[in-house]
């Protein structure tokens, strides 16, 4: 398979507004001689789903961290809701939803009584029963915390990062040890947000995910982005040669398959178990970071 690689590719759905919630220029993050987040650019819209894919180590969370505020960058321009998250306030912080990869809790309060507490941080907090719900923690409202597993813990931690009706939410692969029916419920929610005006940036390792909530996505490897764009069109998808196969074992690359069929029809081939393909998502984000290194 071949795959274009590209710094920046302009679609947007249709749907979007056009205002920018998050606008990163050169942003840089160095420990030393090492370049965890190197001249990276990026723009979200206002509304938008938008995904970070990339190995461990690419630098998705440092750069999720230095959007947050919780992270000091060592150079480059960032804006998160027209204000520089390194120097923003508690009511900049108050427009923001934070799902961690892990977060400490209160292990001896029950489910509802954490979710009251945080949400009484909030000028205009969600109710906690109606964030319980939402996350599927409705029967475990009174439980304790520390009687959690660890996929309803995660789903506590959704609960505590939308609680504030956030205008922008972060999340830091917020799936992580979640069931298939409760990942369902979780994009359902997502959807939700989405719809009501949230701008989400999610940051996950399934590429399934990826592909079923995000308006558009980019890959991280090496602290830079190698590509953006829809995820029908990341990294040259959409333009990429399809697969033909037929029986007999047969198998043909073709730029134009429908010219490829018609040709073959014509030629009175057996077109039994005809299949057309095209790489799928995983297919070109495994080729774009295996260029990367």
């Amino acid at each position: 398979m071949t795959v274009t690689r590209s710094s920046r590719e302009t679609a947007r759905p249709g749907r979007l507004n056009g205002m920018t919630a998050i606008n990163v220029r050169g942003l840089r993050k160095t420990y030393g001689s090492h370049h965890a987040v190197d001249g990276l650019d990026l723009d979200v819209e206002v509304g938008e789903v938008f995904a970070l894919l990339g190995p461990n180590g690419a630098g998705k969370t440092t750069t999720v961290e230095i959007l947050e505020g919780h992270r000091r960058r060592t150079s480059g321009e960032v804006t998160v809701l027209g204000l520089d998250p390194g120097h923003a306030d508690r009511h900049w912080r108050a427009r923001i939803g934070i799902v961690l990869q892990s977060t400490s809790d209160a292990a001896d309060l029950t489910v509802h009584e954490i979710v009251r507490h945080i949400g009484g941080c909030y000028p205009n907090p969600r109710g906690a029963a109606e964030v319980i719900d939402l996350v599927g923690l409705t029967d475990k409202s009174k439980a304790k915390v520390r009687t959690l597993s660890g996929g309803q813990r995660r789903r506590l931690d959704v609960a505590l990062g939308i609680v504030g009706r956030p205008e922008i939410v972060f999340l830091d692969e917020p799936t992580t040890g979640f069931d298939p029916e409760a990942r369902r419920q979780f994009w359902h929610l997502i959807r939700r947000l989405s719809a009501e005006g949230s701008t989400i940036l999610l940051t996950t390792h399934y590429l399934d995910e990826a592909e079923a909530l995000a308006d558009r996505l980019a890959v991280i490897a090496d602290g830079a982005i190698v590509a953006e764009g829809t995820p029908a069109t990341l990294g040259g998808r959409a333009t990429a040669e399809a697969v033909v196969s037929w029986s007999g074992g047969h198998r043909e690359h073709a730029a134009d398959p429908v010219a490829l069929i018609m040709r073959l029809v014509a030629e009175g081939a057996d077109l039994t178990g005809l299949t057309v393909t095209r790489p799928t998502l995983e297919d070109t984000y495994l080729a774009l970071i295996g260029e990367a290194r």
